[in-house]
């Protein structure tokens, strides 16, 4: 997929208006942060197993990805037809993925420089998933959570994504403005309740396609991004404000 061009400079400043400044980063987790969608794949064909129906193609993978687990579970449910509770498969393939994640996660490519010059610039950045709590804190801890201001996992709102609830909290809980806020995603769901929120998106599709939009820019990677062209990026959406 080509990417969306990113302003390479910052507007000149009388082109930008009063309150341009790019105020926080908000990182999805899975498939963004962190290289966890093919172990989510290997959970799923495990649970799937489990339920006695070994049949879980990369189009269900990618039709259930960015969750949230409930809808996965539901879904899990129905094509096997398991009389098992749907939260008790939900439970299930949460351990599966904690069990696997044991053995640690890596960084996405660019993530990791990313995180380190938006730290240096002093942008605040939070992560949020629709993964619950332990699952989240596993991967923090694998790959380092020193850089997050706030971390939401999927279990602490009433709504998780596509509802725009996980990231209006965390921009409640940074103190920032929505819109002049940046959400790096990697799956629609992800993406629609980034949308939902008011923020900018910027999407960097891993396993389903994701098309460029008002207010939403595609990149092929994170290592194509840093703070200057996410600073450029929300001046520029300022003057269209």
């Amino acid at each position: 997929m080509p990417a969306d061009p990113l302003p390479a400079d910052p507007l000149p400043a009388d082109a930008v208006p009063a309150n341009p400044e790019l105020q926080a980063v908000l990182f999805d987790m899975d498939g963004l942060l962190v290289d966890t969608e093919h172990a989510w794949g290997i959970a799923e064909i495990a649970v799937m197993t489990w339920l006695g129906h070994p049949h879980w193609s990369e189009t269900e993978q990618g039709d259930m990805l960015g969750g949230p687990l409930s809808r996965v579970a539901a879904y899990m449910a129905s094509v096997s037809g398991s009389d098992k509770p749907v939260d008790e498969i939900e439970a299930q393939l949460v351990q599966t993925m904690a069990d696997l994640l044991a053995h640690g996660a890596d960084h996405r490519p660019g993530a990791e420089a990313l995180l380190d010059d938006l730290t240096a610039n002093g942008v605040r950045v939070a992560l949020v998933s629709s993964s619950p709590r332990n699952l989240v804190d596993a991967v923090l801890s694998s790959v380092g959570g020193e850089h997050f201001a706030t971390t939401i996992a999927g279990d602490e709102v009433a709504r998780t994504k596509p509802f725009p609830d996980p990231y209006l909290l965390a921009c409640s809980r940074l103190g920032v403005d929505p819109a002049r806020t940046v959400v790096l995603e990697d799956s629609p769901v992800g993406v629609a309740a980034a949308e939902a929120a008011g923020c900018l998106v910027v999407a960097v599709p891993f396993v389903v396609p994701i098309e460029p939009a008002y207010r939403r820019h595609v990149v092929s990677s994170l290592a194509d991004l840093d703070t200057a062209r996410l600073r450029a990026l929300v001046a520029a959406d300022a003057t269209r404000s």
